[in-house]
């Protein structure tokens, strides 16, 4: 098992920022990556048949929410019957989460925002994508409401990057929070995904391949090998602080 270093909040803003300003990937080819990844670990987690399966996806519009949307389009592609929770209004998204967002506009795909009254269908899995490592305090209003909805269910839930209401930082739980099953984090673990205090509401935490270049994380002092050459979804082994996979 090879031990992974993990990143703080302002070191994936930094990943973030070099990847589009110096290696020109921009967010909408990582959001794809990611959405494409998370997709298929909640068809692995489904047993690998989609074929009218339901699937929640609750979406904020942040880049997380962006995520969770590409996702959605997939799910619907290989066949689910997925259904979309919205944060706001569709008119409300802005920049690539808007973009995604119009892409199951035009597939039809079937929307629900806060003013429809929430109500949480039947599922087999809903998908957590409301709130990214931007988080700061408690959720309030929509991001709240869904969470709690999210929780009150028996569907089991997957978490984009981790849990909605946890402090990728600190591993500091807000209220509400996600409790979730499994966890799917994004190019490195974030720190706070990897406390005892966080653990139980990360659940089964995987590392997804955003295809970031080993040599930006050189320019951040971390050495990197190419730990997605078998797959591009990880499960990831957390013991006394420290992710690890097998490479």
């Amino acid at each position: 098992m090879y031990p992974l270093p993990s990143l703080t909040t302002e070191q994936m803003r930094e990943v973030d920022r070099l990847m589009i300003e110096e290696y020109h990937i921009e967010l909408i080819q990582m959001m794809e990556n990611a959405g494409r990844n998370l997709a298929l670990l909640a068809k692995r987690m489904l047993d690998g048949d989609m074929a009218d399966r339901p699937v929640v996806v609750l979406a904020g519009r942040g880049n997380n929410g962006g995520g969770g949307l590409a996702a959605a389009r997939h799910l619907l592609n290989w066949g689910a019957w997925v259904q979309l929770l919205l944060t706001h209004r569709p008119q409300e998204y802005r920049g690539v989460a808007a973009h995604q967002l119009s892409i199951l506009q035009a597939m039809d795909a079937p929307l629900a925002w806060a003013e429809d009254g929430w109500e949480l269908p039947p599922a087999d899995l809903i998908i957590d994508a409301v709130i990214g490592y931007g988080l700061q305090g408690n959720p309030t209003g929509a991001a709240a409401n869904l969470i709690a909805l999210a929780n009150s269910s028996v569907a089991p839930i997957l978490s984009l990057d981790a849990p909605s209401g946890l402090d990728t930082a600190t591993g500091h739980l807000y209220s509400p929070h996600i409790v979730a099953a499994a966890t799917m984090t994004l190019a490195l673990p974030k720190a706070g995904l990897l406390t005892p205090a966080a653990r139980a509401a990360v659940g089964q935490l995987y590392l997804a391949d955003i295809s970031v270049p080993p040599a930006l994380y050189e320019r951040i002092g971390l050495d990197v090998p190419p730990i997605f050459a078998t797959d591009t979804i990880l499960s990831v082994e957390v013991a006394d602080g420290t992710a690890r996979v097998s490479v």
